[in-house]
């Protein structure tokens, strides 16, 4: 099973500020999975490091914390990742939570306070718009065992 991952969590310092989110949970959930890494944001042609950005709530928008739209970047880079999970054949999707392009259903709320609000980043909400099953890196963890063992009875005749 081929599974679409941010690459900051698989340990590239590929974020904002340059650091990496290595999550040994999620990489032993993802023992027996072939990983397709990406970043969107740098797929989208973002730098590293980078002004943290967020999307502006009401606009679908998203702004760097110098002000300046980065909208463009993030829908570049949201096409690239649908493009890679389409290629490696790719059902499920984990990305990092919160992020303005990986989160799944709770992203910074555009005020650069870290305060939450419902939404999804945009390459996410991509992703679920072509039927890829979207998780976060907690979510995955805890639901692996019985998503690879629906795997798995799926395999059997």
């Amino acid at each position: 099973m081929k599974v679409l991952v941010s690459a900051c969590l698989m340990g590239r310092c590929c974020r904002y500020d340059a650091t990496a989110r290595y999550d040994g949970a999620l990489a032993d959930a993802l023992a027996t999975c072939e990983i397709v890494p990406i970043c969107p944001e740098e797929e989208g042609g973002l730098a590293c490091p980078r002004p943290a950005s967020e999307i502006a709530p009401g606009v679908r928008r998203v702004f760097d914390a110098c002000g300046r739209d980065v909208t463009e970047a993030f829908a570049r880079g949201a096409a690239c990742a649908l493009d890679a999970a389409r290629a490696g054949g790719c059902r499920w999707a984990v990305l990092k939570a919160k992020s303005p392009s990986c989160g799944s259903g709770a992203i910074y709320d555009g005020s650069f306070s870290g305060r939450l609000a419902e939404g999804d980043g945009f390459t996410a909400r991509a992703l679920k718009d072509a039927g890829i099953a979207v998780f976060d890196e907690e979510s995955f963890v805890r639901e692996a065992p019985a998503l690879l063992a629906s795997l798995d009875s799926d395999a059997r005749p």
